[in-house]
Order: structure tokens, then C-alpha cells, then sequence
């Protein structure tokens, strides 16, 4: 039974919480009938599911019909609409509005057919998304969100009352939180019994520039411990939440013809390119992990920034929320993380040329001036997601590129004060002061798309005894 993608927001949001089946079938599948997609705006916020963690799921959408369940996402006259589904491959050149359904098993039986005849989807691309990591379970539902209503708080409750729960010997001897795990599911026959959670990413996030690379050029060093890869921009490292396939861990492990898929041991974001270290055993993948949190592993960067920066330590302190745009205040915050970086170089180049930014898909986020450009080496001594990006943006000298950034940095360049966390920060009082912090998160922009001026140019650990460097930047070629 289909807990829709928002009608059913009781099921469809879960946070925590079991399912069953104590609810009459009959009054599940009225709901499941009720709460397939329709058409939402495409820009609207409300339209979109929005995943916090794997285990706090937030739906904010509106539903409707089944009919439209076999479908990729166009937009007709601002309206979105569904073709037919057919495989995962090939892969599309730009990635849709995500579509993330959640399900409860009526009757068990392989978690294929129930999916396919639930969500009115072909078998063949339901193995695409099961072979992609897109599909999970929960021995037992999560707790449905504040934005519950009353009809669906009450399903909820009786799908997991402790009479229905306590007959299910697969949960017996667990907690609440451990049967509320979620898994994904690695096969196309699992069984999966009634009252299991699942929930689907029919649209996962895709990575076109996988099947760009020529991915044995890109390998720096092949060891029996690790493999060190010279990641290109637009790619994950090890994949995302929807997504396993279309990552670096899983091409360079078929280019160097592995068995056994390389493990990742640290992330670069998307839009960077450079070093990354892979583990080819879980013990070397938990040896470097170590290295990481003794500080043996030493990180350089070559930036290419829209303004100059100055030689030496930069510090900021990041807010502690999992959630891009990463704000940073010069300011010390209690709470917030301690970001450090050194700048060892600052020097004058031109601004990359129009052909070399249509190669590497740059996107212009309309910087006053495009005559120079400032390459900068940078030593990382603290690991914050996205942490160069929002410092340098911070010190008003942004990545050329970097879409997400570069807006707060020049609407900051225009109206000094504007950053609630800067130097020129006009707030007198805390009220004022969330005012100005939703002010200043309209500012910046989305992810890019592919590459920004930013690479893991070396990467070091045991006092240089391995010693690692990536090809020349995207950016030097098209210098003279």
C-alpha cells in the first residue's frame, strides 16, 4: 500500500516508525489510490521532497492521481507532467525534480513485483533503481512529521499499534529505533513481508560525466592497500543517498578490472577535481579514516578566485547544520565549527576563456570583471564540508564558477552589511538578526553543475612518505 508521495504524508514522512497492517487493506489502497503526483510549479519549494537524513524524511508536496506513475518529469506551460518510465540508461544530461515515494507492504512477497504493481512502474526499471541503491526498508515505519494530519497520525497509530507489532517475529528482541533502521535493498528477490517500510528514489540523482571520463588515465596510483584517483569534476566519489553506480568508487574499480569495489575514505565535493584516496580492504579503508582524525593527512588546493587573497591562516567558524549553503561567520559562535585554512600563494592569472568554460560547463554567476583571475595554494588544515568555497566567498573572493557562492559575495560587494556573520553586519537586536539571516539565505544560488575553479591538487599523509599530485587544473589549459 503506497503511502503517496504527500496525501499520505503519514507514511510518506517518516522520521521514525513502524508499519503494519491492522488498518483493513481495503482502507489502505483507498489512500494509495489518493496520493500518487500530479503537476507542481516548477519552482515551487512545496513541490519538492526533501530528505534531511536517512532516517528524517520530509515530505512538503501536494498529490493526487495513480495514473500518471510510469513517468519522467517534463514541464508543460510551468506544469509538470509524466512520460513513460523505461531504464536508468541511458544516462539523461540533466537531472529532474526529485520523486521519492514510501510504501508499506500489504502482503509480502519479492520487493520487486510489490514495488512494480504499487507504483505501476516497469520491472525493468525497478532493477535499474535496485541495482542503483535507490530503494530501502524499514523492518518498521518512521514517525510521521509535525505536518501530519489527524486522518493520517491515526492510520499511523493503528499500523503500529504494539498488538500488530508484537505478532511480527522479525522485529521481536529489537528497539523501536533499531527495527526503524533503514537498509537498502542490494537484490530484485528480496523478501520483503507485510508491514515492511520502503521507500523508493524513482528519480535519482544523476552523474552524466561518468560516462565522459576515460577513467584509466585518471588513476595516479594503484597500491595492494589503496588506489589514489585524480577525480574529475562532476562526479561523487562514492555516490549518493540514490545513487551507487554512478560514482568514482564504482568506474575506476571496472577500469582497473576489481572484483572487490574500492572503498571510499574521504569526499571532495562534486564540482572538484583532484586527489581522492580509495581503499581497496575494509582494514586499509578504517586505517585511513584514522590518519584523517590523527591530522596525518595533509591536503593542498589550487583555487581559482574571482578577487585576490591574502598570504596566511584564514579562520571562520561554520554553522553546525547539515544543509548547503554553509554559513560562516568571522565572528567566534558557540557551537558553530572551527574552520582553518592557509593561504601559501595568491598569484594573478587570466580569467579562463569562453571556450575552456563551455568545456568544463562554468557557469557565470555575472562577476563584475572577467579580465584577471587569482590562482591561490592552499593548505586545508581543518575538513569542513564545502569549507574553502565558504571562506574564501566569505573574504569576498569566491571560486570563478562556483554559482552557489558567488551571488552572496557580490550582492555583499554591493550592499555592505548584507552577511549577518561579516565584518559590517547591521543587526542591533536577535530578531533583527533572523530577519537578516533569511535575508542573506536568498542570496546565494544553487549548486553548479559540474566544475568550479577548485582541485585537490596533493594529498600526503605519514610525514610525505606518500606523496600524491593531480594533473595540471581545468583552468591552465587554455593559458598561454
Amino acid at each position: 500500500m503506497k503511502m503517496g508521495s504527500a496525501s499520505v504524508g503519514l507514511v510518506s514522512i517518516f522520521s521514525n516508525g513502524y508499519r503494519s497492517l491492522s488498518a483493513p487493506v481495503s482502507s489502505w489502497r483507498t489512500l494509495a489510490s489518493s496520493s500518487l503526483y500530479k503537476h507542481y510549479k516548477r519552482n515551487s519549494k512545496s513541490a519538492v521532497f526533501s530528505c534531511l537524513s536517512s532516517s528524517k524524511i520530509e515530505l512538503s508536496c501536494l498529490s493526487s492521481k495513480v495514473d500518471v506513475a510510469q513517468t519522467t518529469i517534463t514541464s508543460v506551460n510551468g506544469y509538470f507532467s509524466y512520460h513513460k518510465y523505461d531504464r536508468l540508461l541511458p544516462c539523461p544530461s540533466e537531472n529532474g525534480p526529485p520523486r521519492v515515494e514510501h510504501l508499506v507492504v500489504s502482503e509480502g512477497g519479492p520487493v520487486l513485483e510489490y514495488i512494480c504493481k504499487s507504483l505501476d512502474l516497469p520491472p525493468l526499471f525497478v532493477a535499474d533503481l535496485i541495482h542503483f541503491g535507490a530503494v530501502y526498508y524499514a523492518l518498521v515505519c518512521p514517525q510521521p512529521p509535525p505536518s501530519a494530519t489527524p486522518e493520517q497520525i491515526r492510520i499511523f497509530k493503528e499500523v503500529t499499534a504494539p498488538s500488530v507489532l508484537s505478532k511480527r517475529t522479525s522485529i521481536k528482541g529489537k528497539t523501536v529505533r533499531e527495527a526503524q533502521k533503514t537498509f537498502r535493498i542490494t537484490h530484485v528477490e528480496q523478501f520483503v513481508e507485510a508491514g515492511t517500510y520502503l521507500r523508493v528514489h524513482v528519480h535519482p540523482k544523476r552523474f552524466p560525466r561518468c560516462y565522459e571520463i576515460d577513467w584509466k588515465s585518471r588513476i595516479i596510483a594503484v597500491t595492494d592497500s589503496y588506489v589514489v584517483l585524480d577525480k574529475p569534476a562532476g562526479t561523487s566519489v562514492g555516490g549518493t543517498s540514490d545513487n551507487i553506480e554512478e560514482s568514482c568508487a564504482t568506474f575506476a574499480s571496472r577500469a582497473l578490472g576489481f572484483s572487490t569495489p574500492l572503498k571510499t575514505t574521504h569526499q571532495i565535493d562534486n564540482c572538484t577535481e583532484g586527489c581522492v584516496v580509495l581503499a581497496r580492504t575494509k582494514e586499509y579503508c578504517s586505517i585511513f579514516h584514522g590518519k584523517i582524525r590523527e591530522k596525518k593527512v595533509k591536503k593542498l588546493y589550487l583555487a581559482l578566485t574571482a578577487a585576490p587573497v591574502p598570504i596566511g591562516i584564514i579562520t571562520h567558524y561554520m554553522r553546525p547544520i547539515n544543509v548547503a549553503p554553509r554559513l560562516v561567520s568571522e565572528d567566534f559562535i558557540k557551537g558553530w565549527y572551527l574552520c582553518k585554512l592557509e593561504v601559501m600563494e595568491c598569484k594573478e592569472v587570466p580569467w579562463p576563456d569562453p571556450v575552456i568554460q563551455q568545456k568544463y560547463c562554468i557557469e557565470d554567476s555575472e562577476w563584475p570583471s572577467k579580465d584577471r583571475a587569482y590562482e591561490c595554494k592552499i593548505n586545508l588544515l581543518t575538513g569542513r564540508t564545502h569549507q574553502v568555497r565558504a571562506q574564501l566567498a566569505a573574504c569576498g573572493a569566491p571560486i570563478v564558477g562556483d554559482s552557489m557562492y558567488m551571488p552572496a559575495a557580490i550582492a555583499e560587494m554591493a550592499n555592505p552589511g548584507l552577511n549577518p556573520f561579516g565584518k559590517y553586519k547591521k543587526y542591533t537586536t536577535e530578531s533583527d538578526k533572523e530577519i537578516a539571516v533569511t535575508k542573506w539565505f536568498a542570496w546565494f544560488g544553487k549548486e553548479p553543475k559540474v566544475a568550479i575553479g577548485l582541485q585537490a591538487c596533493q594529498i600526503s599523509w605519514d610525514d610525505g612518505e606518500h606523496f600524491y599530485e593531480a594533473r595540471s587544473p581545468w583552468w591552465r589549459s587554455g593559458m598561454a
